[in-house]
């Protein structure tokens, strides 16, 4: 067969859906996927079919195919300039982009293309490499059905603003806000660990309409007031960018200086893995920084009104939360009020002054007693949220911990991927 009469399916990511949330990137094994200011796009010559991008998508924007001939797919620069997908070619276009007769009815006749077979790459699948991240890619097995993409881009839900507070001391360089939402009578559930997009007013530089941006949910599943249709976000103003360079974050800025009674365009929900366990005796261990401790709120929350329901049945909750200093941290004041029975808070600060600085994996470290005690037990699921940087530090530390108590970190860290007992949501 000659190189203009191959066909195969290229893998393609769908601008509508996508929330950019920079999943399928961090976890393609091989680097074939890129992005710039607007679009994620796939890059065909590197894509080897090794679907390890797939289940971690919140959106399932990742998993969008159409047939093209080996010798024309789409490139780079045209999937970037998109605000939506091609419709998939007939058999005519495809006759009229080189592909001869026999090979076109040969594909529609056998279906032989599928991205998942080995006829579908160069690469054999033996030869495909794995994904190193350790996270699941499957929720816990109690945990509640969750509802994605009842809205999308092109019909949002609109939401009321009902609250908007900043939640760490005035004056600090990470100001972040808890900002409550509203759907009054317009159906919207979220379970603890789900996200929503934000579709920020206006237009970027291209003078096309801003696309969503992800946040977490930071409240329970009976809302941020029990048995009101609301929700909340913890927002940091963001000034710069992760090398310093001084940005004005487009969603960021909007959300912190919105006002009572503001409306905001709002699609999702999104996410089906990254779950609360229902069950009241699991053990929850969360590791965080900075706003990534929105979803371990939300979770923390619900099992405090479980508590005082008197639904709470033992299950231990163990926090790691880092901040450069106490004043950056959300939620600092509330937290301390929490009774030590019911969770036990670690801190671990950077840039407090007299101090070493000290990180999560830092504190988890000091506690590795009770961490090896937890990872002993199958009824344990542990949660890392924040910045990308310290998610390699807070799963070495997981096991650092677990080899030194003993256990065969291999076959531990295995058991938690496969049942679902181990979440990764960094950024």
């Amino acid at each position: 067969m000659s190189a203009t009469a191959e066909l195969f399916n290229q893998h393609l990511i769908d601008p509508e859906i996508c929330i950019r949330c920079n999943t399928c990137e961090a976890t393609c094994p091989v680097g074939a996927i890129t992005h710039d200011s607007r679009n994620y796009v796939v890059l065909a010559d590197k894509c080897n079919f090794c679907m390890a991008c797939v289940p971690p998508c919140p959106t399932g924007s990742i998993d969008n195919w159409r047939v093209r001939s080996r010798v024309s797919p789409y490139s780079v620069d045209e999937q970037l300039g998109w605000d939506e997908l091609p419709a998939a070619l007939c058999e005519e276009a495809l006759l009229s982009e080189g592909s001869d007769q026999a090979v076109v009815e040969n594909h529609n006749a056998s279906k032989a293309l599928d991205p998942t077979s080995p006829s579908a790459s160069s690469a054999s699948q033996d030869d495909l490499i794995k994904p190193a991240s350790a996270g699941s890619t499957v929720p816990p097995w109690s945990a509640a059905h969750p509802y994605t993409n009842l809205y999308g881009s092109k019909a949002p839900i609109c939401a009321t603003v009902v609250g908007n507070v900043q939640v760490n001391e005035p004056g600090t360089s990470n100001e972040t806000h808890h900002i409550v939402l509203d759907f009054a009578n317009m159906p919207f559930p979220v379970l603890e660990g789900q996200s929503i997009g934000i579709l920020p007013p206006g237009v970027d530089e291209n003078g096309r309409p801003h696309h969503a941006r992800q946040y977490s949910v930071a409240s329970p599943r009976n809302g941020e007031r029990p048995g009101y249709n609301n929700l909340s976000l913890t927002v940091k103003r963001v000034l710069e960018d992760h090398q310093g360079v001084a940005v004005s974050g487009v969603a960021s800025n909007y959300l912190c200086d919105l006002k009572l009674g503001d409306s905001v365009q709002v699609v999702g929900p999104f996410g089906s893995t990254f779950l609360m366990p229902n069950h009241p005796k699991s053990n929850i261990v969360m590791i965080c920084t900075g706003t990534g401790s929105a979803p371990m709120r939300a979770m923390t929350e619900w099992r405090r009104r479980e508590r005082s329901g008197g639904k709470f049945e033992g299950g231990k909750l163990l926090l790691f939360f880092g901040a450069r200093t106490k004043e950056e941290l959300p939620y600092f004041g509330p937290l301390q009020k929490l009774p030590k029975d019911f969770i036990d808070i670690n801190f671990a600060f950077s840039r407090e002054k007299g101090q070493p600085k000290r990180y999560v994996q830092d504190v988890m470290r000091d506690r590795r007693v009770d961490l090896v005690a937890l990872l002993k037990e199958s009824n344990t699921y542990i949660y890392v949220c924040g910045l990308k940087s310290m998610e390699e530090g807070a799963v070495m530390a997981l096991r650092d911990v677990a080899t030194e108590g003993g256990l065969n970190w291999e076959g531990v860290s295995k058991a938690l991927k496969l049942e679902g007992r181990l979440h990764l949501e960094t950024y």
